[in-house]
């Protein structure tokens, strides 16, 4: 299996998607195809961002599967200490955590969204 990766975004702000392929591709190759993809995808992607919507045009018409989110299968809170580590957003914990639900951390390890800090400079006025 061959893991490839897109990135989006500046120093400040990234966002990056990851693919895998059973077949190796060129790197030159690679650029090829995620060229073609985007100006596939670019104008009518429905996908949240056009990272997103290249992948899975890649996916489609090349045979790699993107890696996102949706196929998860089981994620693994790791705590400090041994006792602390737990399955976290499954359903099989489900109830448990609507129990539990004490304090902001285990709040926004349920929640189901996309988090974007951005800090900007305050303009200087010329009055």
């Amino acid at each position: 299996m061959y893991f490839y990766e897109l990135h989006e975004g500046d120093d400040d702000l990234m966002s990056d998607v990851i693919l895998a392929c059973e077949s190796e591709v060129p790197p030159g190759e690679f650029l090829d195809l995620v060229e073609q993809a985007r100006a596939q995808v670019e104008e009518t992607f429905e996908e949240d961002t056009l990272l997103e919507a290249i992948a899975a045009e890649l996916e489609r018409s090349h045979g790699f599967v993107f890696v996102s989110d949706d196929r998860l299968v089981a994620s693994v809170r790791i705590g400090a200490n041994a006792a602390d580590d737990r399955l976290i957003g499954t359903d099989a914990q489900g109830a448990e955590d609507e129990a539990e639900v004490d304090d902001d951390t285990e709040l926004a390890e349920q929640t189901d969204y996309l988090t974007i800090l951005a800090d900007f400079d305050q303009p200087t006025r010329l009055d």
